[in-house]
């Protein structure tokens, strides 16, 4: 079902890494400067795992916006001197420094990281725009390049290839809003049913204005340790071991330069997360990914392994992906009702994955949940996957 890629896998190292303390602000609007919304998910996470910041020996900050936002958040939570890496890769800017974290633990420099991520957003559509000399390219010039433009062409060829219906797309956005009643952290918390869905304002066909992500203000925060240091505090009964962290960027193809491509990433960053994992997607319990448009989520459950090509549509007519199904997803209510704060959106979807894993998510739970798997993909093109395991 995938094409092989050859790449480096991460050697093993001695430790693993846990996720021991996670949290995140609600999703929403707010008057707070970004390093304020940062300060607060920061402390929530640390109060999730009863440590302090002088416990912390390296801050990995995601943000897209600003500059330094590391720096200045510690400004408001503790300036101890800690090496502060600031990073920036689209909408996988908080899995990214999720991930730097991680390798800074495995690599045996750090016991214990604070990784954030953290956006304030304008409301209305995301423009690229162009700076300097840059040269026009030989598409987009007719707004190809808008994120709507974009995920429009993706699922036309979806549904060129495969006969995929308006309607299936619309019931991501039906199954999404769904389970975002359930999530009192998210944006909205209200019921779409599918000819609200379908009757909304058309944006680029076929996603209607419900079945696109939602512009946000949001921060999230999470502590690594090693598991020495975890077993150390005794913190590794709540904690989710990281079974695997993978980063992917584009493979070249004739039109990718302009005309972004979602799907090789996608399915680059997975295969090598499962190769670490040692795992297969048919031992996923949940998954976050990055709907990001409701046409986005179908392609994904192709690229991840979920279902076989071409079987997306009738994946989501199944009822399979809603919660109860046989592979939840997004039952954080997802992008299209949790939110989309660009570099808060990985760190996010991970604390999403391990409330699941702890037991600790309510209405919304996944009973029995052990192995969850998140996915971002920032367009440009870079994608993060992530599996996490239950302790």
């Amino acid at each position: 079902m995938w094409p092989t890629f050859s790449f480096l896998t991460e050697k093993p190292f001695m430790t693993d890494v846990y996720v021991v303390g996670i949290d995140m602000i609600r999703f929403g609007r707010y008057e707070q400067t970004v390093v304020q919304l940062a300060a607060q998910a920061a402390l929530l996470a640390f109060d999730d795992c009863r440590i302090g910041i002088h416990d912390v020996q390296a801050l990995y900050s995601g943000n897209i916006g600003e500059t330094m936002t590391g720096q200045r958040t510690l400004q408001l939570i503790g300036q101890t001197g800690i090496p502060v890496v600031n990073c920036s890769n689209a909408c996988a800017t908080g899995a990214t420094a999720f991930r730097e974290g991680w390798i800074a633990i495995k690599a045996g420099l750090y016991d214990v990281v604070l990784c954030i991520g953290v956006e304030k957003m304008a409301a209305g559509m995301i423009v690229k725009k162009k700076t300097g000399n840059e040269p026009l390219p030989p598409e987009g010039l007719i707004g190809s390049e808008t994120m709507p433009a974009v995920f429009s062409m993706v699922g036309l060829e979806h549904t060129r290839q495969y006969g995929t219906t308006l309607e299936q797309f619309a019931r991501v956005s039906v199954k999404n809003h769904h389970h975002s009643t359930f999530n009192p952290k998210s944006m909205y918390r209200k019921e779409t049913p599918l000819e609200e869905v379908l009757g909304s304002e058309m944006i680029a066909y076929p996603n209607t204005k419900l079945m696109c992500s939602v512009n946000v203000d949001g921060a999230a925060a999470a502590v690594l340790m090693s598991e020495e240091a975890a077993r150390k505090r005794g913190l590794l009964g709540r904690a989710a071991r990281i079974r695997a962290s993978a980063l992917a960027s584009d493979a070249w193809s004739p039109r990718n330069q302009v005309m972004q491509d979602v799907n090789t990433v996608s399915r680059q960053a997975a295969q090598s997360a499962f190769e670490m994992a040692g795992l297969g997607p048919d031992e996923l319990d949940l998954v976050e990914l990055h709907d990001c448009f409701a046409t986005a989520e179908i392609l994904h459950y192709e690229n991840l392994g979920l279902c076989a090509d071409g079987d997306g549509g009738r994946l989501i007519d199944s009822g399979d992906t809603a919660l109860g199904g046989r592979i939840p997803v997004n039952v954080s209510g997802g992008l299209l009702s949790k939110g989309h704060p660009l570099g808060a959106t990985g760190i996010a979807n991970i604390y999403e994955i391990t409330t699941h894993l702890r037991g600790e998510a309510g209405a919304r739970q996944v009973d029995g949940a052990r192995i969850g798997l998140t996915h971002v993909v920032g367009l440009g093109s870079a994608c993060a996957v992530h599996i996490l395991e239950k302790t």
